[in-house]
């Protein structure tokens, strides 16, 4: 699947020997779509993912990020396209793009989890998890599930050919490699560096 932002659809692809199925994993700044039969997955501490889905005729996507949108004087204007306005717009246009129909699109929205950091604060989770409501409440599609905010990271499972979703809470980490992780995501959109490889499946 090709798209006109580099770097903002998800490429990272494995097979899920578990569900026995092919999986893409979609990190912080990316979204992805697909008709086919595959799983989407993240792992979401402070970040939220919107996911969409058709169940008219079977297409589903996933978007990762932090931030409503830029703030003032934010950095290189592709930062921009890694903020939830641009990520939100472009996975409802890839939707379409694959045959979805607008009046038929239902969202599960996840994460927003409170991290144990002052970049990552409650009032930054409540004010993106506000934003989606109100983003889906002016596009008219409805929320027909959420699990977010809270004290855990989350990992989840979506099945687009479905709209199935798994949500396993994280409530004891490894390591800190997702607080890291988005620290270096927040810090990017803050300062309008360019965006590395996050991989949040180090657990």
């Amino acid at each position: 699947m090709k798209g006109e932002t580099t770097g903002a659809i998800a490429a990272n692809r494995y097979f899920d020997p578990d569900l026995q199925l092919p999986a893409v994993k979609v990190l912080p700044g990316e979204f992805y779509a697909t008709t086919e039969d595959q799983v989407l997955v993240s792992v979401l501490g402070s970040c939220i993912s919107v996911c969409l889905f058709d169940p008219h005729y079977g297409i589903g996507g996933m978007n990762q990020f932090l931030l409503p949108e830029p703030g003032p004087g934010s950095g290189l204007a592709s930062a921009s396209t890694h903020h939830g306005v641009r990520i939100m717009e472009q996975l409802c246009d890839e939707m379409l793009r694959q045959g979805a129909r607008r009046h038929h699109l239902e969202a599960k929205v996840f994460g927003a989890g409170n991290l144990p950091h002052e970049l990552l604060r409650v009032d930054t989770t409540l004010r993106t998890v506000e934003f989606v409501h109100s983003y889906l409440d002016t596009e008219g599609i409805p929320l027909v599930n959420e699990d977010v905010m809270g004290p855990h990271a989350r990992k989840v499972y979506i099945f687009p050919n479905t709209g199935k979703v798994l949500v396993k809470k994280l409530k004891s980490l490894h390591n800190d490699t997702i607080l890291q992780r988005e620290l270096e995501y927040v810090l990017y959109l803050k300062r309008g560096e360019a965006l590395g490889p996050y991989d949040l499946f180090k657990e």
